[in-house]
């Protein structure tokens, strides 16, 4: 038995810890994009419409949309406003009687949502408007031309708000447009609401709109029929 004492080996020295990895910052101190701001400027052009802000309040946030620099700055100006899509159940039965007397009603469809804030849009050509359309415009341009649109449904409804801007809704001779809407220090005009088409089976295009400093027109434009449109109607409502 070896009693000689021998020294303890030296430990080995610890290796160097890696550098912890740079905390994300959380979702609410990221920096606000162009599309965080248009998201929270339709929140308000919404709520300027459905009597939730007066117009002063209205301004007042939007003055300071464009100041903020964080997700969590913008969702400060909307925290005691409903997210777009939420309105109760009461203002969605407020819509049901425009659609009577229509000869059907509305088949579930896509919706899309048409959005100008300080810039223009435009829907325009041979296109499919789906059942609903929500227009979207605050210090901006829209233009939704349904001249030569390829109707899928009978009742189409365009939904809009519109501050201190210009929506323009152009549609055919020949089909039946209608409008429920109104201005404040604005001007909301739909030219021959109230007059149906000759053809029953026609397309049916009810505009809802709401206008603060700003214009919400909506009118056939002279010259412009859709072609064969009682045979085709016909065909799909079968």
């Amino acid at each position: 038995m070896d009693l000689e004492k021998h020294p303890a080996a030296p430990a080995a020295p610890a290796a160097p810890a890696a550098p912890a990895p740079p905390a994300a910052p959380a979702p609410g101190g990221l920096r606000a994009s162009d599309a965080d701001r248009d998201r929270i400027a339709r929140i308000l052009a919404d709520a300027v419409a459905e009597g939730r802000l007066t117009p002063d309040e209205h301004s007042e946030r939007l003055d300071s949309l464009y100041a903020r620099k964080t997700v969590a700055e913008l969702d400060a100006l909307v925290q005691d406003l409903p997210a777009p899509g939420a309105a109760p159940a009461s203002a969605a039965a407020a819509h049901a009687p425009a659609y009577a007397g229509t000869g059907s009603g509305v088949r579930p469809g896509p919706s899309e949502t048409v959005v100008a804030v300080c810039s223009s849009s435009a829907r325009k050509g041979r296109w499919r408007p789906p059942a609903h359309t929500r227009a979207v415009s605050v210090m901006g341009d829209i233009s939704i031309d349904l001249t030569q649109a390829v109707f899928e449904q009978q009742v189409t409804e365009i939904e809009v708000a519109c501050v201190l801007g210009n929506v323009e809704v152009l549609v055919p001779e020949n089909i039946t447009l209608r409008g429920h809407g109104s201005g404040v220090l604005g001007n909301f005009e739909v030219s021959g609401s109230g007059t149906d088409s000759v053809d029953p089976n026609a397309p049916v295009v009810i505009i809802r709109g709401f206008a603060l400093l700003g214009n919400i027109e909506a009118r056939p434009k002279l010259g412009s029929r859709l072609v064969d449109l009682a045979r085709k109607l016909r065909k799909d409502f079968r």
